[in-house]
């Protein structure tokens, strides 16, 4: 199974009804995104194929032959992400567990569609966060509609 991951050309020899997340974490070292649910409804597994946005966790890897795969290592591996900076700089993190998937997940949707309401952007993302988060997130989500350009 060959994909490109964060840019690099990768191959994979195994089964491949087998998770992404799981080859991602146990394969390739990158740990950054998260097992939480194993049903694809909490996000904090969340990655981006060919640019949208997906729960790993349950995403086969038969899936993601020849694409493009991204994890949060490989979102700001030349510089620091806007989505990133806005996360930073409203200080959303709690605990942090969640914010890899929901940092891949608000990139992705402002990639798809880059002057979103903020409105529009929250509607998209259905990442959960157990420390509740949300007041943040959403001043993080409103700093980046109200940029010029993410």
């Amino acid at each position: 199974m060959k994909f490109i991951l964060n840019g690099n050309a990768v191959n994979f020899q195994g089964e491949t009804d087998t998770p992404l997340l799981w080859v991602i974490r146990e394969h390739f070292r990158l740990t950054g995104s998260k097992f939480g649910c194993g049903i694809g409804a909490c996000g904090a597994c969340t990655v981006q194929v060919d640019g949208k946005a997906v729960r790993s966790c349950c995403y086969p890897l038969r899936l993601v032959e020849d694409c493009h795969v991204v994890t949060i290592e490989g979102l700001g591996a030349e510089r620091r992400h806007p989505v990133q900076q806005a996360w930073i700089d409203e200080d959303v993190p709690q605990c942090g567990y969640c914010q890899s998937g929901m940092i891949m997940a608000v990139s992705a949707a402002l990639a798809q569609k880059p002057r979103p309401t903020e409105q529009q952007l929250i509607r998209q993302i259905s990442n959960l966060c157990r420390c509740a988060t949300y007041h943040r997130i959403r001043a993080a989500v409103k700093r980046l509609t109200q940029e010029p350009e993410v």
